[in-house]
């Protein structure tokens, strides 16, 4: 077989649905890798934080370049709450783009994980219905972070979204402000095999939770099972609270 039969061979491999849909498979995967690993870290996210998030963003290796004028684009995942106040189990995913520029005199590429907390509703029905530029259409803030901090005396609990990053092993609050957020309706096509909104597989349950989310979702509702937002504040045997944030070995 010559080099452009093995080309035309690779080329519908790359193109095919199952190939399309695997490739999305891993995206949802290696979100729960990542949000696992970050979980894990004793200076991370703290507790109080993510228990009063609606919804949760993770974007793996966001490539962030500076060549004079520099940008970040990055493909993740977007999961919230089950229940029209956000109060049940984690959703099954919608899949997310991120994208940015910047000026800045640096050069070079780096790959960084990011995480997007999203702290009331208006932030999440806005993500799942258009394209958001963080810090004009929603406020957003480096969230603080360690085990320790607090989030009610933290001045950036105002936002309506916090950032953290995680590059070369270092975890820190970061700004997105002046990137686009919005849901990627062509990788939601791909993943579950339809045509389908982003709304329709957060706030609707229109499709089950795929085999690849399952241990993202398992995380997620081991570490912050109940939303201790003001907004939320109820009582609930259903889904039982924890005092201190897991840490995941599986």
């Amino acid at each position: 077989m010559n080099r452009v039969q093995w080309a035309i061979i690779l080329a519908l491999t790359v193109s095919s649905p199952a190939f399309a849909q695997h490739k999305q498979q891993d995206r949802v995967e290696n979100s729960g890798r990542v949000l696992k690993e970050i979980l894990r870290a004793s200076n991370t996210i703290p507790q109080t934080v993510l228990d009063k998030a609606d919804c949760i963003v993770i974007l793996p290796s966001v490539i962030k370049t500076s060549f004079g004028l520099g940008g970040s684009f990055g493909r993740g995942v977007m999961t919230c709450r089950g229940g029209e106040s956000f109060r049940g189990p984690w959703s099954a995913p919608t899949m997310m783009t991120l994208v940015g520029i910047s000026a800045g005199p640096q050069f070079g590429v780096e790959a960084t994980d990011f995480v997007l907390l999203l702290m009331n509703s208006r932030s999440a029905s806005s993500l799942l219905t258009s394209k958001v530029k963080l810090g004009a259409d929603a406020t957003a803030a480096a969230g603080p972070f360690g085990r320790t901090a607090s989030a009610e005396t933290d001045i950036n609990m105002r936002a309506e979204i916090l950032s953290y990053s995680r590059a070369r092993g270092l975890f820190a609050g970061v700004s997105l402000a002046g990137s686009t957020l919005h849901a990627d309706n062509g990788g939601n096509t791909k993943l579950y095999g339809k045509e389908i909104g982003a709304k329709d597989i957060v706030f609707n349950q229109a499709v089950a939770v795929p085999a690849c989310a399952e241990e993202l979702l398992a995380i997620l509702q081991k570490a912050t099972p109940l939303n201790k937002s003001a907004a939320h504040n109820f009582q609930s045997s259903e889904f039982p609270t924890t005092g201190t944030l897991q840490r995941f070995t599986r």
